[in-house]
């Protein structure tokens, strides 16, 4: 199989339907049979299931993994990682933030040499819309200038939820991976730079979508203290996160 999308889902009965249809329209015509929906459907309370249980019984493209389980976006995208069977696996929001289009044109540089390629909001050439309040971008800024001073990942925007990976290095990585709610893209990330595995940014068109679970004050307080554990695990202070995870990983309630 050419390629698999991993969708992670929580409470996106309103949402996913339009999602779902741009998705498999494009892709049907692009790839045929040859492509995989895999929405993870994880501690949802609405009828998400429901909704993607009936595409998958239209089209068998679509595969539903639903997980009763509340294991936040990073688990739900690890188990579509580990359930994927396409050369290229990525995995995109179910929102439909990015188009079908724009997902495609990351899997289209998917080229010798490159083992991963992310979609990023900060390039002159992204389209982006509405454009991002002031203090979304601010917040950005200090996370992405953080993360690149706690682990050296030189990346403009980690936290686009658009990203492809080469099957091989997926498998590589993914038993190390944490299950940290917002912060699983700089554990993935960061677990294929220390692998060696070469990692492009690119260009993408985003839509921000109405209805987002993120709260931003929240997330971004989670955010930073997955990197602070990330960090020191792979420190010589790696006795720290004990510590740090009886006390400040209780209290924020990290998943990890």
């Amino acid at each position: 199989m050419k390629l698999s999308i991993v969708v992670p889902a929580y409470n996106e009965e309103k949402r996913i339907r339009p999602m779902l249809d741009a998705y498999l329209a494009f892709f049907t015509e692009h790839y045929g049979s040859d492509f995989e929906l895999l929405v993870v459907v994880n501690g949802s309370t609405d009828g998400t299931a429901a909704v993607v249980q009936e595409y998958a019984a239209r089209f068998p493209q679509v595969r539903c993994i639903v997980e009763p389980a509340k294991i936040g976006k990073g688990g739900a995208v690890k188990l579509g990682f580990e359930a994927a069977r396409g050369d290229i696996v990525g995995f995109a929001d179910a929102d439909g933030s990015t188009p079908p289009d724009a997902f495609q044109a990351l899997a289209d540089q998917m080229e010798p040499g490159v083992d991963a390629v992310i979609a990023s909001r900060w390039f002159k050439e992204s389209e982006v819309y509405p454009r991002q309040t002031v203090s979304r971008q601010i917040a950005s800024r200090i996370f992405n200038g953080f993360v690149r001073l706690m682990l050296g990942l030189k990346i403009r925007d980690t936290q686009c939820g658009a990203k492809v990976f080469k099957k091989e290095a997926l498998d590589h990585v993914v038993p190390s991976l944490g299950i940290t709610r917002w912060a699983f893209d700089v554990d993935l990330l960061f677990q294929l730079q220390r692998a060696g595995y070469s990692i492009r940014e690119a260009p993408t068109k985003w839509h921000d979508v109405g209805g987002s679970q993120i709260r931003i004050f929240r997330s971004s307080v989670q955010m930073f203290f997955a990197v602070t554990r990330l960090r020191l695990y792979y420190s010589p202070l790696r006795w720290i996160v004990k510590l740090y995870e009886s006390t400040l990983g209780q209290i924020i309630k990290l998943k990890v």
